[in-house]
């Protein structure tokens, strides 16, 4: 094989020469998007990649590209926790159709592996997409995750891929879409009674945009810290993640220099702990918003917060980016109340996110 498997070097900003590569690697990985979903809703921007990757004091960030002379034909990019308790590598991977079947990605893996060893984890992580008309399996054999009821069928090629490198399913989550354009006054209805309900309770809204307001950036801080600890795992090894003010002000940042802006609708209680929390990034220029974290700490569930702080935020994305028409959102597929929230709230599932883990031998 005559490719070439290297870094991509990270440029001072784009649009210079230096920032070519990376250029490339952000175009590939929008083409590999249209190829897979038939849209390029969840391809990164260079700006937003870059935004990542200036901002390195808590994740670290690599990426490998697979070069056919002038052509960028696949593409890793690792990221990992830098805290020396961590274990693992999260891994993306993807190689253009023409290239597929000739030992590029088993390059760009094993260039990933060797990351993971540089670096003392135990343990890759990798992750791979699959739109609902791809996880039909005609009869044919199924995979499973150790938790929850969905299925993938084992024909996937990611699937044989993953079992001849040595990586198993450990957990499936849906990919969901919202349509929100006519919506609003619906969301607003039923969030009037909710709010209601939630203050005489002791629970106050807050929303915010891209800052945290500073006297509860030590409270969203500590919410953040649940994120990691709460979320359901299934069979996947989930490194924790140390939040604090800092770092909470680095991810403001990165976004910031990515051109996404973030909304927040929280709740707080009359000491000023945030006890639940919903996030709605913004990527400029986009018809489309992604609902990523929303988490109500534990002590404080069973009064409806998670669907307050949802319901919050939709009505203030339409009051802020009424030309965002689509929400789209992931879940653990055993996450059976958070996606009752969103089937009630009218997402409906548009497809999978594997999640493969190897732990054995990638250190040996």
């Amino acid at each position: 094989m005559s490719v070439e498997i290297r870094p991509v070097p990270v440029p001072e900003r784009i649009g210079t020469p230096d920032a070519a590569e990376f250029e490339a690697y952000a175009a590939l990985g929008f083409e590999l998007e249209r190829v897979n979903w038939g849209h390029d809703h969840f391809a990164e921007t260079a700006d937003q990649l870059l935004g990542f990757h200036r901002y390195d004091a808590h994740r670290g960030r690599t990426l490998f590209g697979a070069w056919d002379g002038d052509a960028l034909v696949g593409r890793a990019g690792l990221g990992w926790e830098r805290d020396p308790a961590a274990a693992t590598v999260e891994l993306t991977l993807g190689v253009h159709p023409s290239h597929r079947r000739r030992g590029v990605g088993s390059a760009l893996i094993a260039a990933a592996e060797a990351t993971a060893r540089e670096l003392g984890r135990s343990t890759v992580v990798a992750y791979s997409d699959h739109p609902d008309a791809d996880t039909e399996s005609d009869g044919g054999a199924v995979l499973r995750a150790p938790d929850g009821d969905a299925q993938l069928a084992a024909s996937v090629p990611a699937a044989g891929f993953a079992a001849a490198h040595g990586y198993a399913l450990e957990q499936l989550e849906r990919v969901s879409s919202l349509t929100v354009t006519g919506r609003t006054d619906g969301f607003r209805d039923e969030l009037g009674p909710r709010a209601a309900r939630a203050l005489a309770l002791g629970y106050r809204l807050v929303h915010w945009t891209d800052r945290t307001p500073d006297e509860l950036v030590d409270a969203y801080a500590a919410a953040r810290r649940r994120m990691a600890l709460d979320v359901p795992a299934g069979g996947v090894t989930i490194d924790e993640e140390h939040w604090d003010a800092a770092r909470v002000r680095e991810h403001e940042a990165e976004e910031l220099d990515g051109d996404t802006s973030v909304l927040v609708a929280a709740a707080v209680t009359g000491d000023g702990d945030v006890v639940g929390y919903t996030e709605l990034e913004l990527p400029r220029g986009c018809g489309f918003a992604y609902q990523y974290d929303t988490l109500v700490v534990g002590a404080h569930r069973g009064h409806g917060l998670g669907m307050l702080v949802k319901l919050a935020n939709l009505v203030r994305l339409a009051e802020v980016a009424p030309e965002r028409r689509v929400v789209y959102t992931w879940n653990a597929d055993e996450n059976a109340h958070m996606l009752a929230i969103n089937v009630a709230l009218g997402f409906r599932r548009c497809g999978l996110e594997a999640i493969w883990q190897r732990t054995a031998d990638v250190n040996g």
